[in-house]
């Protein structure tokens, strides 16, 4: 039998860790990773080919910058969604939090040559 699961507190599970653009999953939904993460600094510009990518700022603002198109700051509160196949690359002055959804298995990093994220379950 399949038991309601309990309510995640995201700040608690931000504060388990220090470290920026590392991925953090705390709940899975449909097929999918709900993620909590730190940024500071510039993400490498990519894209994933086969998904769109979720972002909802918790805390801190967040600036989408798009190759070909004018970026686009957000901030806590507010969501951003980058269409599949559309190359970007998130950036932040200041640490932000912000929660993520992408699907199980799907590399952080999209194209970008770097190494993914391990993305551990806390």
């Amino acid at each position: 039998m399949t038991h309601p699961a309990p309510a995640i507190n995201l700040a608690q599970k931000l504060a388990m860790f220090d470290s920026h653009w590392d991925p953090h999953v705390v709940a899975n939904y449909n097929g999918n990773d709900v993620m909590v993460v730190k940024f500071k600094g510039e993400f490498p510009f990519h894209k994933h080919d086969d998904t769109d990518d979720f972002f909802l700022v918790l805390e801190g603002e967040v600036t989408m910058d798009y190759e070909g198109h004018a970026p686009v700051t957000f901030g806590a509160g507010e969501i951003v969604i980058v269409p599949k196949g559309v190359v970007h690359r998130p950036r932040a002055a200041e640490e932000v939090k912000v929660l993520l959804i992408e699907p199980t298995g799907e590399p952080n990093t999209g194209d970008s040559g770097v190494t993914p994220a391990p993305k551990p379950h806390i």
